[in-house]
């Protein structure tokens, strides 16, 4: 259902009888409520129009929207997974007192399980390749997790094997989330990343994409969206090379695939390059005010591709961090150069 309409964001009529806050005219503001715990502030996250960047780049019949996941408590998409996947194993008796959440990651999800391993009672324990960002690895330790270092040569397939090693010799010490296969992490997109997307587009959304690390959110979403309407076309974003320098994202052809990642269920499937991606990061903090990390540069690039392929849409794409995370790695190292180069 291509659109170019206007329409949205927009505040509700009782919203607007309520007295809901907004930013500006026009831009609907969830209220401000309580939450009992930091569990309940993740999700909701909103979804922002990329609108100066975009000008002369893409078709004017077509609309590309970001949703901002980097405003989840624990600063990343990954906040909704992990919070799925350890109710689920609560509600199933197999995360219970005495057992300590163990998973390889490549940052955010040990972010988000810290963090929320913290508000359940649980102790962390987490493996890692050992190059992931300095920011990442200290968050984590702020939590109070235990961080068990693999490979950086191995990257995360590396985390993922010596996770299983752990594992295979202690299983009673452990209870394993397991991203990559636990169909909890694609759930907890699809019951609320999918909803929310279709709910903030007014249904108008044509085409969705994002990058694929377990494949959780691509899977997920897409799924939710076409039982909306079949043809929302679902994209997904890789790598274009195995030694690629996109922190957290996967190169399906040369990794471990994850047991939640189903091709055959995609529209299609983007490669884009690591220079690619970092030089749009950099034109976002520019142009729109947005500091986010390399895989949401990846998914941007994607997005103004199929805008490109169309007359007219509403693209949705995740951006799955903000690049906070990143001020100490090879991203920024290039930002500073790239900035130089654009002032000479």
């Amino acid at each position: 259902m291509a659109t170019t309409s206007q329409s949205f964001p927009r505040l509700p009529a009782d919203a607007r009888k309520s007295g809901a806050a907004t930013s500006r005219p026009g831009v609907e503001i969830a209220p401000l409520a309580r939450a009992q715990s930091v569990l309940d502030l993740v999700g909701n996250t909103p979804l922002l129009e990329i609108k100066r960047l975009t000008p002369g780049l893409i078709p004017a019949g077509v609309r590309i929207f970001a949703k901002l996941e980097g405003f989840n408590p624990g600063g990343s998409v990954k906040d909704r997974p992990a919070k799925n996947m350890l109710e689920t194993g609560i509600a199933e008796g197999k995360l219970k007192p005495g057992k300590v959440i163990l998973e390889s990651t490549s940052g955010n999800t040990g972010i988000a399980l810290a963090m929320l391993g913290v508000a359940l009672g649980y102790p962390v324990e987490l493996v890692m390749a050992s190059n992931v960002s300095r920011e990442r690895k200290k968050i984590i330790e702020a939590f109070g997790a235990k961080i068990h270092y693999s490979d950086p040569q191995e990257g995360s397939d590396g985390a993922i094997l010596m996770c299983r090693e752990m594992l295979e010799k202690n299983p009673e010490r452990y209870f394993k989330p397991d991203q990559y296969n636990n169909e909890a992490n694609s759930l907890a997109h699809f019951n609320t990343t999918g909803p929310e997307i279709w709910r903030q587009t007014r249904g108008e959304i044509t085409h969705f994409i994002a990058a694929i690390g377990t494949g959780g959110t691509v899977m997920g979403t897409g799924r939710f969206l076409k039982t909306k309407n079949r043809n929302v076309q679902v994209i997904a974003v890789e790598p274009d090379d195995p030694m690629h320098g996109l922190e957290g994202l996967k190169h399906m052809a040369s990794s471990i695939v994850p047991g939640i990642y189903h091709e055959n269920q995609l529209d299609d499937k983007i490669p884009v390059s690591t220079e690619d991606a970092y030089e749009m990061v950099y034109r976002l903090a520019e142009t729109e005010g947005l500091l986010v990390g390399q895989s949401s540069g990846a998914a941007m690039v994607a997005a103004i591709k199929v805008a490109n392929s169309i007359r007219a849409g509403t693209i949705v794409t995740v951006f799955c961090d903000f690049g906070d995370k990143y001020l100490s790695t090879n991203l920024w190292i290039g930002w500073q150069e790239w900035r130089l180069k654009r002032k000479k």
